[in-house]
């Protein structure tokens, strides 16, 4: 690596830092934190086979700096699919197909929101996929959608 290449990847950090120190500002102005502790500490499997209410919360919970994103411009999950797939460990996980609502449906930073989404989901142990409706795509003009399918490291499905 060259120095240039160092100095980028050390501000690349510190900007990462910054971000992640805001967002999590942000959440906890705007959420109580003992309410999204107990949430983080729920199953997400026993909310799916209990069709609890607080599901889209508890996920909700598990975003990191993509929840601020989310907040700040009236966006939302909702859950278009849900299954419980059984591993090869034979523990059981849930594939998710993720829709959003509010705000973020037409946003054009959504590629970047739905990645967030998805890398913070799947970071949950009792998560194994996380799709997104394929209805999604019609928010997008013709240059946003083939962005999104070419670059946005999401997959799409039907519902």
């Amino acid at each position: 690596m060259s120095d240039v290449d160092d100095l980028a990847e050390a501000y690349r950090l510190q900007v990462e830092a910054l971000i992640e120190k805001e967002a999590q500002k942000r959440i906890t102005e705007a959420h109580d934190p003992d309410e999204l502790a107990r949430l983080r500490g729920l199953s997400l499997l026993s909310l799916v086979s209990s069709d609890d209410p607080d599901l889209v919360p508890a996920l909700m919970a598990r975003l990191g700096p993509v929840r601020a994103a989310l907040d700040g411009h009236g966006g939302g999950l909702l859950i278009a699919a849900c299954d419980v797939k059984r591993m090869h460990s034979g523990a059981e996980a849930l594939s998710l197909v993720i829709d959003l609502d509010g705000a973020c449906v037409s946003c054009g930073a959504a590629p970047g929101t739905l990645r967030g989404i998805q890398d913070d989901l799947l970071m949950d142990e009792e998560v194994v996929t996380v799709r997104f409706a394929a209805a999604m795509l019609q928010w997008f003009d013709e240059l946003q959608r083939e962005f999104v399918l070419k670059h946005g490291g999401v997959t799409f499905v039907e519902v």
